[in-house]
């Protein structure tokens, strides 16, 4: 469920007129994502998207957000573009909540990731952080290591709920993987997607039928970090197959895409370990104090925690970049 604030016909065509996008055609809810509301607005001038941010998204946030996603676009990426209003402004008020239209993008997302998804994905995010140079706003990530820990002591009360000896495990992990994180200065930094799920990349078959990118969406954990974390997420992401076995085929083809676009450097590559490590414990971390502080009957479909202990206790393994396909 995706749509927590309803929008009136009337607040909709008052909002609408602030826009030179022609007349309303169509409008309905969209029922994927859980941070915002969202819905499918066609027009006379085309098809996009209408995102109301909930209370759970800083609106002194927004500004930055949709500023990478426009300088994105202008710089070649295919992601989607805020669409600004007849005084200039992409973002203002609907139904008490701040809103925003962008452009629409052709495609489906895989529900099921094959290793001839995993190229095209690693040039689309190689090609983000290439884009993303000269973006000079900062937005420094608040689920980075810095927030490891105060997530991780807000779900001590509870955390060994969902398995027993759960909290002493990731206290270890957490404390292994801030001891060996690169030091400030030492990887590339840039602009980043930080939450580079499937469900926000979009296919289309190519010439050959074989699937390629057409765009990527929810930029809405984007922020200011190692470019080379952006890599991990995916590993983490796209890389591991139903059982949890992890597929170096998928993570070869990634790397290999990637690295033909925006070559790692050595010591990025050197640190893929640790910085998997530390993706699987920040994406355990926010399922897990959702898990435990998610009142029962709430819109939030809450994710299974423990499907990133499993990924997380197999990079702790991995004892080179070697077994990471880098």
């Amino acid at each position: 469920m995706a749509v927590y604030t309803e929008v009136s016909d009337e607040a909709l065509r008052a909002f609408l007129a602030e826009y030179a996008l022609g007349a309303l055609v169509a409008f309905r809810g969209i029922a994927e994502g859980v941070e915002n509301s969202n819905y499918a607005l066609k027009t006379e001038h085309g098809d996009f998207i209408l995102t109301l941010y909930e209370k759970r998204v800083d609106p002194a946030e927004l500004p930055y957000f949709l500023g990478l996603m426009d300088h994105l676009a202008r710089h070649g990426l295919a992601c989607p573009t805020p669409v600004h209003g007849r005084d200039g402004q992409a973002l203002r008020l609907l139904a008490g909540r701040p809103a925003a239209i962008v452009t629409f993008l052709p495609g489906v997302w895989p529900r099921r990731v094959r290793p001839e998804h995993c190229a095209p994905l690693g040039r689309a995010l190689a090609g983000m952080h290439v884009a993303g140079e000269g973006f000079s706003t900062l937005r420094p990530n608040a689920l980075g290591p810095g927030g490891w820990a105060p997530l991780l002591d807000g779900c001590r009360a509870r955390g060994d709920e969902v398995q027993p000896g759960l909290v002493a495990e990731l206290d270890a992990a957490l404390a292994g993987i801030l001891a060996a994180w690169p030091a400030e200065g030492t990887l590339p930094r840039g602009q980043i997607h930080a939450d580079l799920f499937p469900d926000n990349v979009f296919f289309l078959p190519g010439e050959d039928g074989r699937p390629q990118v057409s765009g990527l969406i929810d930029f809405y954990f984007a922020c200011t970090d190692l470019l080379a974390y952006d890599v991990a997420v995916c590993l983490n992401a796209w890389c591991f197959e139903p059982d949890y076995a992890f597929n170096v085929t998928k993570a070869r083809a990634l790397l290999s895409a990637y690295d033909a676009v925006r070559p790692l450097s050595v010591a990025e590559r050197a640190a893929l370990p640790v910085l998997a490590r530390g993706a699987a414990l920040r994406f355990l971390l926010t399922r897990l104090f959702d898990w435990t502080h998610t009142p029962p009957g709430a819109l939030v479909t809450r994710k299974d925690p423990l499907e990133y202990l499993r990924k997380l206790r197999f990079f702790a393994m991995a004892d080179s970049p070697a077994a990471l396909g880098a």
